[in-house]
C-alpha cells in the first residue's frame, strides 16, 4: 500500500518512505538529535548506497561497512556509528520477531492500537514518546485503522495538533510542528528555572 508522505522537503526520499514500511521504521529510528527532515532522507541514502533496502542484508552487514556507508557524505546522521548499530539491532529485530516485514508490526493479527504500541516499544531504539509518534504517524498518515491508535498514541494522536512528525504534511505545517517545539522547549526550560 502507498501513501503520500512529505515530511523530507525530497520527493525522492519521500516516495521511499511512502512506499517501503522499512524505510519509515528507519527514517523514525534515527529522528534524534538531527533536523526531522535530515532523520527521515537517511533511509534514500540508505538505499541509494545499498542498491535498496533489504531487511536481511542490513541485519546481516558487517557492522564495520555499515558504519562506513553511514559516515559517507552526506552522512546518514550526526552519529553514524551508533546509528549503524541501532539500524542493524532493528533490522534483526524484525527479521527475527516479523520474519522480515516491517508492516507486521502494524498489521499482523490485526492488532488494536494498545498491542502496535507495545510492538514498537520492543525495538530497540524505540522508547515510549518514540513509539506513541510512530503510532500518530501510521493513524494520521499511513492508514493506520486499529481500535483505539488515537488513545495509545497520546498527545501525539490529537486531530490537529502540529506536536511531531506525524503531523507534516506540507512546508506550513513543518514550520507550525518546528514552532511548537520550540514553545515545548522553552517552557520546559523556563519550569526548571
Amino acid at each position: 500500500m502507498s501513501h503520500d508522505l512529505h515530511i523530507t522537503g525530497d520527493d525522492a526520499a519521500d516516495e521511499l518512505l511512502s512506499k517501503d514500511p522499512l524505510a519509515l521504521l528507519i527514517g523514525m529510528l534515527l529522528d534524534q538529535q538531527v533536523a526531522m527532515e535530515t532523520a527521515f532522507s537517511g533511509p534514500k541514502k540508505l538505499a541509494d548506497r545499498l542498491g535498496g533496502l533489504d531487511v536481511r542484508a542490513l541485519a546481516e552487514m558487517n557492522p564495520d561497512e555499515l558504519t562506513e556507508v553511514c559516515r559517507t557524505p552526506p552522512a546518514v546522521h550526526r552519529y553514524p556509528g551508533s546509528m549503524a548499530g541501532r539500524i542493524q539491532a532493528l533490522c534483526a529485530a524484525l527479521v527475527a520477531d516479523y520474519d522480515g516485514d516491517a508492516a507486521a508490526l502494524w498489521t499482523a493479527g490485526d492488532p488494536d492500537g494498545a498491542e502496535v504500541l507495545r510492538r514498537l516499544k520492543a525495538l530497540p531504539g524505540f522508547g515510549d514518546q518514540k513509539a506513541k509518534i510512530f503510532v500518530a504517524l501510521l493513524g494520521k498518515q499511513y492508514g493506520l485503522r486499529s481500535e483505539g491508535w488515537r488513545e495509545s498514541a497520546g498527545d501525539y494522536g490529537e486531530e490537529g495538533s502540529y506536536r511531531s512528525v506525524a503531523d507534516i504534511v506540507d512546508a506550513d505545517s513543518l514550520t507550525r510542528v518546528r514552532e511548537n517545539k520550540k514553545a515545548m522547549k522553552a517552557a520546559a526550560k523556563a519550569a526548571k528555572k
